[in-house]
C-alpha cells in the first residue's frame, strides 16, 4: 500500500547570504517558514523543486522538507528543518532574537 504524501515546502539557501529560504505560492523567496507555499499534492512538489533548482543565480541546494499545516502557515516536522529555520544555536542573535524558540 502506498505511503500517505506528507505536505512539503521547498527550501533551499540563499547563494549569496546563505540563509535558509522558502519558496512561496507567488514564486517569491522568503525567510519566513510561514510564508512558504504549503504543497499537498506530490506531482505539484516535484514541479516546484525542479523550478527551484533552476534558479542557480539565486539558490543553492533546493530540497523539499516535510512540514505539517500550523494556525499561522507551515511548520516543521523534524527538528533539522526547525533548527535550520531559527538558526545557529551557540548564542541568540539575527533570526534568534526575532523567531519562536525550537521546541524542547
Amino acid at each position: 500500500m502506498a505511503r500517505a504524501f506528507t505536505p512539503k515546502v521547498v527550501t533551499a539557501n540563499d547563494l549569496i547570504e546563505g540563509d535558509v529560504i522558502y519558496q512561496t505560492a507567488d514564486d517569491r523567496w522568503s525567510r519566513d517558514l510561514t510564508e512558504a507555499e504549503l504543497i499537498t499534492d506530490e506531482a505539484h512538489a516535484q514541479l516546484r523543486l525542479l523550478d527551484a533548482a533552476r534558479q542557480v543565480s539565486k539558490v543553492v541546494g533546493a530540497y523539499l522538507a516535510d512540514v505539517r499545516s500550523g494556525p499561522n502557515g507551515p511548520e516543521p516536522v523534524h527538528f533539522r528543518e526547525d533548527f535550520r529555520r531559527t538558526g545557529p544555536s551557540n548564542y541568540a542573535h539575527g533570526k534568534q532574537e526575532t523567531s519562536p524558540q525550537p521546541r524542547a
